[in-house]
C-alpha cells in the first residue's frame, strides 16, 4: 500500500501511465471506430484533417489515416512487447549465468556482448533484414537481439557486485545449489534493474520499428506502420502535412509515455538504479 501510495505521487509514472493507456485504447478500438485500413477511394486523395469524415483526413491512395495510424500504434506495440518479451527473458538468465560463475562462462559471454554492442543498432537490424528478408520478424529479432546483450549486460554488472554479498557468501558456505542461490538470492535483486531497463528499451523497440519502416525494411504493405506513414507523407509536405505530422507526433507520445514510465518506476524502486540505468544507455 504504502508503494501504491508513492506511485500515485510520482507525476513522471503518471503522466506516462495515462499517456500509455490512451495509445493503447486507440490501439484497440481505433480500427474499428475508423474501418478498413486499406479502403481505397482515389477521389479522396489527400483530404485534410476532418475532412469527409476523415478524422486525420486521407493519403495519396485515399485511406483514411486514422485508420492507418491507430493499426500502425498496434503494429509498433507489437514490436516492442515481443522485444522486451525477448530481451528481459534472455538477458537476465545470460546475466545472471555470466556474472555468477564466472571463468570460462563469464569471458566467452563478454566478449560476445562486448561484440554486439559494438555495432549500432540499426545496423544490426539492417544486417538482419538482409539475411532474413524485410518485415517484422528481422525488425523483432535485429532489436531483440541488441536489447538482449543490452539488458545482459547491465545484469551481469550487478551480480558480480551482488555475488560478493555476505548472504551469497553464506548460502555458498551452507551448501546450497547455484540454482537455489541464483533464484532465491541473487535474481531479486536484478530483477528490478532489468524490468527499469526494459521500460527504456521499449522506447528503442519502437524507434528502431519505425526507422526502418521508414526505409522500407519494417512492416511491408499494404501493412500500415507509423514510420512507414511518416515516409509516405514527407513528398506531399507542401499539400498536407498531417499526413507525416500526425504518425510522427504518435511515435513521440509513446516514446515519451514509456520514458516516462520508466523515469518513474527507476525512483519508486530504487533511485539507486539510476547508475547502472546511466551505464545502460551510454551506448
Amino acid at each position: 500500500m504504502k508503494r501504491f501510495a508513492r506511485a500515485r505521487k510520482n507525476k513522471q509514472l503518471v503522466t506516462g501511465s495515462v499517456l500509455a493507456c490512451i495509445i493503447v485504447l486507440l490501439a484497440l478500438v481505433g480500427p474499428m471506430v475508423f474501418g478498413d485500413y486499406n479502403s481505397q477511394d482515389l477521389a479522396l486523395s489527400h483530404k485534410p484533417v476532418g475532412t469527409d469524415g476523415a478524422f486525420f483526413g486521407t493519403d495519396g491512395l485515399g485511406r483514411d489515416l486514422a485508420a492507418r495510424a491507430t493499426f500502425g500504434i498496434r503494429i509498433s506495440l507489437i514490436v516492442a512487447i515481443s522485444v522486451t518479451a525477448i530481451a528481459v527473458i534472455f538477458g537476465t538468465i545470460i546475466g545472471l549465468i555470466a556474472g555468477y560463475t564466472k571463468g570460462v562462462v563469464d569471458s566467452v559471454a563478454s566478449l560476445v556482448i562486448d561484440f554486439i554492442w559494438g555495432f549500432p543498432l540499426i545496423l544490426v537490424a539492417v544486417l538482419a533484414a538482409a539475411s532474413i528478408g524485410s518485415g517484422l520478424l528481422p525488425v523483432i529479432l535485429a532489436v531483440g537481439l541488441v536489447n538482449t546483450v543490452a539488458i545482459a549486460r547491465v545484469v551481469r554488472g550487478e551480480v558480480l557486485g551482488i555475488s560478493e554479498k555476505d548472504f551469497v557468501v553464506a548460502a555458498k558456505a551452507g551448501g546450497y545449489s547455484t540454482l537455489r542461490i541464483l533464484s532465491r538470492h541473487v535474481a531479486p535483486n536484478v530483477i528490478p534493474v532489468a524490468l527499469v531497463l526494459s521500460s527504456y528499451y521499449v522506447a528503442v523497440a519502437i524507434i528502431a520499428e519505425a526507422a526502418l519502416s521508414f526505409v522500407g525494411l519494417g512492416a511491408q504493405p499494404p501493412l500500415p506502420s507509423l514510420g512507414q506513414m511518416v515516409s509516405e507523407g514527407r513528398n506531399y509536405m507542401r499539400l498536407n502535412h498531417w499526413e507525416s505530422t500526425i504518425p510522427g507526433v504518435l511515435i513521440f507520445v509513446m516514446v515519451l509515455s514509456v520514458s516516462l514510465i520508466g523515469d518513474g518506476l527507476r525512483d519508486l524502486l530504487d533511485p539507486r538504479l539510476r547508475t547502472a540505468l546511466e551505464r545502460a544507455s551510454s551506448k
